[in-house]
Parts: C-alpha cells; sequence; structure tokens
C-alpha cells in the first residue's frame, strides 16, 4: 500500500491574486485554516504517514505553519524549487524521497473529498506505472478514457475531444522517474503520453463527493458559501466579537483569533484567522486579510 504522498505546493498562485501576494496559494487559508491542512489530513485517512511539499513562492510561510515539520504527527520534508519545476521536474526534484516506494500526487490547490482509498487500491491492484483520479464531468474535461486506462489528454494523441476531468490526484510508482529528465523545468504530461502508449497510465472516475478547484478569488467565496452550508462553525468559537458589532452570520465566515472590534459591520464577508476587524468599519463582500 502507498504511505507516502507529494503535495504540489509550489505555484505562484497568479489566479488567486491578491491573496497570493500573502502566502503560498496551499496556505491561503480555507474555512479557519490552511487549504494545505485539507489535503494533509485526506491523506492521513487514506493511511499516508509521510510527505513531501515543494515550496518556491513565499517559502517562509511554510516553515511559518509548520514550524516543527510535522502536521498531525506525520512528518513534512521541504523541497524548495529556486526555478519553478513544473509537475514532472518537481517530482524528479524529490526522487531522494520516493525511493523505491509508490507515491501519492496531490495538488495543493484543491478542495476535495473523493474517496481516494478507491484510486490508491485501483493502483496497487493494476500494473500501472501511473494511475489518474477522474470526474465525469467538470470545467476541463480534457481526459480521454477505454475502459480502466487513459487513452488520451489534451488531444496529445489525435483522439477526439476529451470526456473526463483530471482531479490532480493520482498515483506513480517510482518507475515513473525513469521518463522524466533530470534537473529540466518539464510538465509530467510528456511522462503520462509514454504511459498511454505503453498501456500503463490508469483511471479510476471517483465522482462521489465534492471537488473543487480554487482558482481564483470567486471560486475561493463560492467553496466558502458552499461549506458554510454544511458546517456549523462558521464563526469560529476562537473568533471574538464585539457585542456591540453587527455580524451577518448567515453570510460570513470569521476565522480563529479574529477580532471584531465594537460598531463594526460584516455582511458577506471573509475573516482570516487572527484578523482584527477595526471599530466602526463597514465591510460587505469582502475577504478580510489584514493587508492594506
Amino acid at each position: 500500500m502507498i504511505h507516502k504522498a507529494f503535495i504540489l505546493g509550489a505555484g505562484l498562485g497568479t489566479r488567486l491574486r491578491p491573496l497570493t501576494n500573502l502566502l503560498p496559494k496551499p496556505l491561503v487559508p480555507v474555512f479557519h485554516e490552511p487549504m494545505a491542512n485539507h489535503a494533509l489530513r485526506h491523506c492521513q485517512a487514506a493511511g499516508i504517514t509521510e510527505f513531501a511539499i515543494n515550496t518556491h513562492h513565499l517559502p517562509d510561510a511554510w516553515n511559518a505553519s509548520y514550524p516543527d515539520g510535522t502536521f498531525e504527527g506525520s512528518p513534512l520534508a521541504f523541497f524548495h524549487e529556486d526555478v519553478l519545476l513544473e509537475t514532472g521536474g518537481g517530482i524528479r526534484n524529490i526522487a531522494t524521497f520516493i525511493g523505491d516506494d509508490p507515491l501519492l500526487v496531490y495538488n495543493g490547490d484543491i478542495l476535495t473529498d473523493i474517496d481516494i482509498q478507491q484510486l490508491i487500491d485501483h493502483h496497487s491492484a493494476s500494473n500501472n506505472v501511473a494511475t489518474l483520479a477522474l470526474r465525469s464531468s467538470g470545467e476541463n474535461c480534457n481526459v480521454n478514457i477505454a475502459g480502466d486506462q487513459v487513452s488520451d489528454m489534451r488531444n496529445l494523441l489525435g483522439s477526439a475531444a476529451g470526456t473526463h476531468q483530471f482531479t490532480g490526484v493520482y498515483c506513480i510508482n517510482a518507475e515513473i522517474l525513469d521518463l522524466i529528465p533530470d534537473e529540466q523545468v518539464v510538465s509530467i504530461v510528456p511522462a503520462f503520453i509514454e504511459l498511454i502508449q505503453a498501456g500503463k497510465l490508469g483511471a479510476v472516475v471517483l465522482d462521489e463527493g465534492d471537488w473543487f478547484d480554487i482558482g481564483n478569488p470567486q471560486a475561493y467565496r463560492d467553496v466558502h458559501d458552499y461549506l458554510r452550508q454544511k458546517r456549523d462553525d462558521a464563526i469560529h468559537p476562537d473568533a471574538q466579537i464585539h457585542p456591540d458589532a453587527e455580524v451577518d452570520e448567515s453570510s460570513c465566515v470569521i476565522g480563529p483569533g479574529a477580532i471584531v472590534e465594537a460598531g463594526a459591520r460584516l455582511e458577506n464577508c471573509i475573516v482570516w484567522p487572527g484578523i482584527r476587524v477595526p471599530a466602526g468599519s463597514q465591510h460587505r463582500d469582502a475577504i478580510l486579510t489584514g493587508a492594506i
């Protein structure tokens, strides 16, 4: 079984600016905690015990978020990229972490609860070098499948338009490293194409559960709106709200350690953990991050 995972955390998050001017995208808070925490916990529930995370943009923020290099008992190994190596180069860069073991790869900019145990089980029982978790619908359906094998992606092999959405979660075996050039900036896609041609790229369609690509500020707001309907802690119990403040609790998400001072008014706002909302200030349809 797979016990190692690689969280892709090095991207610039340009589509999510200005939020990613403050933090790497996977550390942007989603419902009270870094987005990466959701991914790490999701992987742990499927038996993952060790993590590698690549960094590039604002790397010190990772050390601040995980100062002892662990998350809920699991060690985190950080691999800094001075130059962004892309997905393939990033995997090649953690070869020492991979060793000879299979690996779960998880994009750091998604929020999901799909059944990754099913993905892991399918991959472990197959002869595939890599297995992708897919959805049968989505905004970017660019993967073709034939049975439980990928037959094309991005139309690079000349198939018809794609039929499935790639989730950004997949399993690989260590032998894929032989298909990735050493010390180069390269996508994982060319390696996937070689595996398709060899009949070694599998697919599992996981339509049950939620899956969000938090790609821009509107998507960020949308996922909070969705989670607020499912959870009862939109106003975190460790938030301090002055009795004279006016907070629309039906539309706001307020993080732990946030302070809403007297006379402040909030409607349809997301307040990041630890942020102070000044007395008398009024905010509507805002994401309050502490940035000026």
